[in-house]
């Protein structure tokens, strides 16, 4: 069953409730994974003909605003998991019967890592990871710098060079995590969301389990419409925080405003995301919503501090955390045009 608007909200509770060990160790350790499988939301994203419900992509959007207003690092986990399985439905029938299923029921866990192929690296002469095809199928040698749940995840989608004479293209593979050659780092200390339990992974000559071939280097996009999902749900998180210190000590109703323009910012972002929501839309476009998006989450965590003065620059308060979470939409799934874009305003030039 799709997940509907009331259980998308018991779920939320549920995951704000789950949100320190989620943030601690990980939304696979804590149970926020499991509870995505048994609310549908994860069968929401594979096709109807693999196990899954097929939710539209405005409905997914909407729902990951969601989840992310409750926690953003199982909002984070799960973008990954559905950029993995998306890359598993574009492959031949037999591959995709037996992996979604499994995964649309959280009976197997995924996660992909691409970072090589859009925004990490790639300034490099050669590339970070390679493939080579032998008797025994498709071996990786080479990094995978970000892999969110490396070390939580069955297995891994990732995408690698394949070098055929002069001829050079890209080919993904589903790798299992506990394969001969596959190397996790220990999860890295990061500003924010360390409980993303994000890893740099190491093939030495890693066997694939499954080849993925993708027309027009279709998948591989960075600075989707999901970032700036995440990005807006994180900034409602904040105008919610506003909100209950403007009813703090009897009121504070210098903090109301903030919030009501704030949140106005929010609805208007939103809707400007809904309406782009078609997955083959202008990248142009995108990347405005997705610059907007970020000015957005940064701006209204910043607010909190603000708001919460000297108790907000203490570890462990909200308004500590969202500040510190805000600025991964500074790093994640970056396209130029949308790091140009911020850095600009951040000078307070004009992109």
């Amino acid at each position: 069953m799709t997940t509907a608007a009331p259980e998308i909200d018991a779920l939320c509770r549920e995951l704000v409730e789950l949100g320190p060990c989620s943030r601690r160790d990980g939304p696979w350790a804590s149970g926020a994974f499991g509870r995505l499988a048994r609310s549908g939301t994860l069968a929401a994203f594979i096709p109807s003909d693999c196990g899954g419900t097929g939710m539209a992509e405005p409905d997914i959007l909407a729902m990951l605003v969601e989840i992310a207003r409750g926690c953003l690092t199982t909002a984070l986990a799960l973008t990954q998991w559905a950029s993995a399985c998306r890359l598993i439905a574009a492959a031949p029938p037999d591959v995709r019967a037996r992996h979604l299923p499994a995964l649309a029921r959280g009976e197997a866990s995924t996660t992909v890592g691409i970072s090589q192929l859009t925004t990490s690296r790639r300034h490099l002469a050669m590339p970070v990871l390679s493939a080579s095809r032998g008797a025994d199928g498709w071996r990786l040698t080479g990094l995978c710098p970000w892999v969110t749940g490396g070390d939580s995840s069955d297995t891994i989608v990732t995408g690698a060079a394949v070098n055929a004479g002069d001829v050079s293209s890209t080919r993904f593979f589903v790798v299992p995590r506990v394969s001969e050659g596959v190397l996790v780092e220990p999860p890295m200390d990061l500003l924010g969301l360390s409980g993303s339990r994000t890893s740099a992974v190491r093939f030495e000559r890693a066997l694939a389990a499954e080849s993925i071939e993708l027309e027009g280097g279709r998948g591989v996009r960075s600075g989707g419409l999901a970032t700036s999902a995440l990005a807006i749900g994180a900034a409602r998180r904040s105008v919610d925080l506003l909100d209950e210190l403007a009813g703090e000590g009897g009121g504070r109703p210098e903090i109301l405003p903030v919030a009501d323009g704030l949140r106005a910012e929010c609805d208007a972002v939103f809707d400007r995301m809904i309406r782009h929501a078609d997955p083959a839309g202008d990248t142009t476009s995108r990347d405005a919503l997705r610059a907007e998006a970020t000015s957005l989450v940064i701006r209204a965590a910043q607010a909190t501090l603000v708001a919460s003065k000297g108790a907000g620059y203490v570890v462990g308060h909200p308004a500590e955390r969202a500040v510190r979470e805000s600025m991964f939409f500074l790093v994640w799934s970056c396209p130029q045009a949308v790091a140009s874009a911020v850095m600009c305003e951040l000078a307070g030039l004009a992109s």
